[in-house]
């Protein structure tokens, strides 16, 4: 058994302040006045519970959640539930208001929402992290339903959550409502394809992204820093497409081989241990490390500020696709842009989540259940319609892909808000 060291931590970031400034940028672009700013920038409706927990000892212990709801304009709320012991009022603020342009960008009929809870779930049964979000659903039930806010599964949370989050509320209601959440095990209405809807959304648009630059998948190389939901599933798709993926990490270290990485033996491994440390297909390298391979792929997509001021000028990728939320800080955008580094947001990159929940919303309320193959042509179909447009729109302007995506974002949430007017 692997001895697993202290997991490390990425550099402070205020993912808030990053969101904020994203939107003044493009507010300014698009030429709209304070008061459309004063709009967009503050949360519709958020709400802080007290979750009360029996531990199994017996001994009470009271956590704290979090629901944030930015933004109604363009349809009910969407958005994840983490749990996760860095949980914090901001960063769930900022999350949402980055969900608002997601589904906006994606031409998806959702506002952006977000919750968590601030909880470290390795260190609780699986009993407990059941009363937990049973509990936190009770409290926020008032906020959510199919056509209020739908949540979806985040870091800490899988599709077993969802269940348990969909039961309380169906239970309190009197009858199972399926669109209450999405994300959900197939057998309780989840849709095909929606666990690696994200990984495969990144890989749509990476190739893409390759190719604008001139870089042929098959003769490419890529380093994926994360291995939960979103990195595990992409390294394993950029592989099938091609590429050698030469290095990946998770919070524990990272290993890299210069042939590239037998991922199928790296899943065995992880399955086995819980980390990519120790892996014998590769060397050990430091966690860190596989940000700065000199790769034609980057694939950040683990937490927010991974790729900040301190490291970014040490980025030697080509290209960069944002698997996370957030992993890149205003600053490193700054650098990498002078570099010449393409970078594809996140907002864009890892919208593929978004889109298959908003298919499995579709299904649940339709009553009628799609195969794999109509959800991941729709899925490549969707996302490969953002990536050109956002690519048009930057050349267009001569802005970086960031800044075209968030404007034509929120040119979509502000011409909604004028279109139905101000109440009273």
């Amino acid at each position: 058994m692997t001895t697993l060291a202290q997991p490390l931590t990425a550099a402070p970031v205020d993912p808030l302040a990053d969101a904020h400034a994203q939107l003044a940028s493009a507010v300014e672009l698009l030429g709209y006045d304070d008061g459309m700013f004063a709009l967009l920038v503050r949360p519709r409706r958020e709400v802080t519970v007290a979750v009360p927990l029996r531990r199994d000892d017996g001994q009470i212990e009271v956590l704290v959640g979090h629901r944030v709801q930015h933004n109604l304009s363009r349809g009910p709320a969407k958005g994840g539930l983490r749990f996760s012991p860095d949980v914090s009022l901001d960063e769930v603020r900022a999350l949402a208001m980055w969900m608002t342009w997601k589904c906006a960008l994606l031409d998806v009929p959702y506002g952006g929402a977000k919750g968590g809870v601030r909880i470290d779930p390795k260190l609780y049964s699986l009993a407990e992290l059941e009363r937990v979000t049973r509990r936190y659903t009770s409290e926020i039930s008032p906020l959510i339903g199919p056509e209020r806010d739908i949540p979806a599964p985040d870091v800490g949370t899988d599709e077993r959550t969802m269940a348990w989050l969909m039961d309380t509320y169906s239970v309190q209601h009197g009858h199972t409502v399926l669109g209450v959440t999405t994300g959900k095990p197939l057998s309780l209405g989840g849709s095909r394809g929606r666990a690696t809807a994200t990984s495969q959304g990144v890989v749509h648009v990476a190739l893409a992204a390759l190719r604008e630059r001139g870089i042929e998948p098959g003769r490419a190389t890529a380093a994926v820093q994360g291995f939960g939901k979103v990195g595990r599933h992409a390294a394993r798709f950029l592989a099938r497409a091609g590429l050698r993926v030469l290095a990946v990490s998770d919070q524990y270290g990272a290993v890299a081989a210069e042939a590239g990485l037998d991922l199928a033996a790296l899943e065995a491994h992880v399955d086995a241990h819980g980390t990519v440390v120790g892996f014998p297909g590769g060397d050990a390298i430091d966690r860190d490390a596989v940000l700065e391979l000199p790769t034609d792929l980057l694939v950040p997509a683990a937490v927010e500020g991974a790729i900040h001021a301190g490291n970014a000028h040490r980025v030697r990728a080509r290209v960069v696709v944002e698997g996370a939320n957030g992993p890149t800080t205003r600053e490193a955008d700054e650098i990498l842009e002078a570099q010449g580094t393409l970078v594809v947001p996140d907002i864009l990159a890892n919208a593929g989540g978004v889109i298959v929940s908003y298919f499995e919303w579709v299904q649940a309320n339709q009553a009628y259940w799609w195969s794999a193959d109509d959800v991941e042509s729709r899925l490549e179909e969707r996302m490969l319609q953002a990536w050109r447009q956002v690519l048009d729109h930057s050349r267009h302007l001569g802005v970086p892909l960031r800044t075209a995506a968030t404007a034509m974002a929120v040119e979509r949430v502000a011409q909604a808000h004028l279109q139905r007017g101000l109440y009273p």
